[in-house]
């Protein structure tokens, strides 16, 4: 595959997990630019992060947001990074509107799950801030909700993202929420990933398609082979080259 024609690689760096849970997951924003600079080097062109507060919970406080995008923005210049809105950051549709429209330093792109109550107002939002949106679909449904939305040709890309952890019925499910998209005549990108033992099938059919996808301690904990990853560099370079291999 030519430089050229390189599909983006978006590296997940931490996502909902517990630092607990997975040995060097990077939560505060010095460790997030740490790893943000690391997975870059192995081949990331964009990077999304789940902000954390000083109690080590997912947040949407501006100062949290803020901390971690400068953080990251000082070790990886130019490189485009977003955040999260999942409803379980907070379940509150106003209080999380409210939240997002305080924010002071804003992320390149944040990402907007349409299975999720108040996706259409929270799409409004950021794309009134001049936020890029990423709509995160995760069935069919979702993906007739996001076209009946009319957000469709504003948003920076689709995110196909079956819930599924068997790669067949993932990739199945994927076909179902394309299939949406493309008799509603969308061309928005698309970026195309799995998790859990399916995350490497679908990225490589990701990337076989000319697809965008993502890898990193989000998605998955293990390497191709089924070892453990050391973490999210490691995650990156292994997708790199299957993408550059094909």
């Amino acid at each position: 595959m030519t430089e050229a024609r390189r599909p983006l690689l978006k590296a997940c760096l931490n996502g909902a997990r517990r630092p607990e849970d997975v040995p060097g997951l990077p939560v505060t924003p010095r460790q997030l630019a740490g790893d943000g600079a690391r997975v870059v080097a192995a081949g990331a062109g964009a990077i999304h992060v789940h902000p954390r507060g000083a109690d080590g919970r997912e947040s949407l406080h501006a100062e949290d947001i803020g901390a971690a995008l400068e953080a990251i923005r000082a070790a990886v210049p130019g490189v485009p990074v977003g955040v999260s809105t999942g409803a379980w950051i907070e379940r509150d549709t106003t209080r999380r509107h409210d939240l997002v429209e305080a924010w002071t330093v804003l992320p390149d792109f944040a990402s907007v799950n349409f299975s999720e109550e108040g996706a259409e107002d929270l799409c409004a939002l950021l794309l009134r801030r001049g936020v890029g949106v990423e709509a995160g679909l995760w069935t069919a449904g979702d993906a007739r909700r996001f076209v009946d939305s009319g957000a469709g040709p504003r948003c920076l890309r689709v995110l196909l993202e079956p819930m599924d952890r068997d790669a067949e019925v993932a990739l199945a499910t994927a076909g179902e929420i394309e299939a949406v998209l493309d008799a509603a005549g969308l061309e928005v990108p698309r970026l195309l990933h799995g998790g859990g033992q399916a995350a490497w099938a679908v990225l490589t059919d990701a990337f076989a398609r000319g697809l965008e996808s993502r890898i990193g301690l989000e998605d998955t904990r293990h390497l191709p082979d089924g070892t453990d990853a050391s973490g999210n560099e490691a995650l990156v370079a292994a997708a790199a080259s299957i993408r550059d291999g094909l």
